[in-house]
């Protein structure tokens, strides 16, 4: 613990801004699924309103500094691709296999059968 005056309001300082950097990268991963719900399904209004927030928000927070410019940037580039994509495709399907046929099930009863 600081022994100086002066230490002691910097760490007060410093827990205060950390916890606003904490609130606004926490803000943006909710903005992120809220634009990615809006997205899937399909209501244009309300993903060009969410992506605009969003973005406003990734601004704001990398001119107070919370994010570094760099991941302010590829935050907003892969909010745009995810707009430009459109609703995504449930690809949660299980793949089932065929039973084999021809002469690869011949070898394969053959071996089985010996």
């Amino acid at each position: 613990m600081a022994n100086i005056k002066q230490q002691k309001k910097r760490i007060k300082v410093a827990q205060r801004q950390r916890l606003e950097n904490l609130r606004y990268t926490s803000a943006i991963k909710t903005y992120f699924r809220r634009l990615q719900t809006t997205v899937d399904a399909a209501d244009a209004d309300g993903v060009s309103s969410e992506h605009r927030i969003l973005v406003k928000l990734i601004d704001r927070a990398a001119a107070r500094k919370a994010l570094h410019p760099n991941t302010a940037a590829r935050k907003k580039s892969r909010a745009a691709r995810l707009v430009a994509a459109g609703p995504r495709v449930d690809t949660t399907k299980k793949r089932v296999r065929k039973a084999p046929t021809g002469k690869a099930a011949a070898a394969k009863s053959r071996k089985a059968a010996s």
